[in-house]
């Protein structure tokens, strides 16, 4: 091996091929590969989200209507017959607090959890969650169990 030998490893460098607005000669000159006039072919052009090439966007074109409340609270439901199925499976022992639910993957940490009342509980539990229906409560009573509101 020598300096007249030396070569960068393979793939290290990469063809940046042809350079752009060097003049007519590098056969990309002229418009540098803009073609001609309009806003691509200017510098420090951008394309908007939405644009149409001055059409009316369609995020204008469509009717509006409605409102979102911002003060809403969203509720991640979870029935008892969902929590009968964790028991059987023995993934849910007698105490069914907010970790428990997490942990199982009936929630998120950061959910509102309610306890709704499709089907039923044979099992004796004490369950911690934001809200319960009367009848979840009325079930999870009947079976021996203890309804607490966080």
């Amino acid at each position: 091996m020598n300096l007249s030998n030396l070569q960068p490893a393979s793939g290290s460098v990469k063809g940046q091929g042809k350079r752009l607005g060097r003049g007519q000669g590098s056969g990309k000159g002229g418009t540098a590969a803009r073609g001609h006039k309009g806003a691509k072919s200017r510098s420090g052009y951008s394309r908007k989200i939405g644009f149409e090439g001055g059409q009316m966007p369609l995020q204008r074109r469509v009717p509006k209507f409605g409102f979102t409340n911002i003060n809403r609270k969203d509720y991640q439901g979870i029935n008892l017959d969902t929590l009968q199925i964790f028991v059987d499976a023995g993934k849910i022992s007698e105490v069914v607090d907010f970790d428990a639910l997490v942990g199982a993957r009936l929630a998120r940490k950061h959910e509102l959890v309610k306890i709704l009342g499709r089907g039923e509980l044979k099992a004796k539990l004490k369950v911690s969650a934001h809200k319960f229906t009367a009848t979840a409560k009325a079930a999870i009573e009947a079976a021996g169990g203890e309804a607490i509101t966080l």
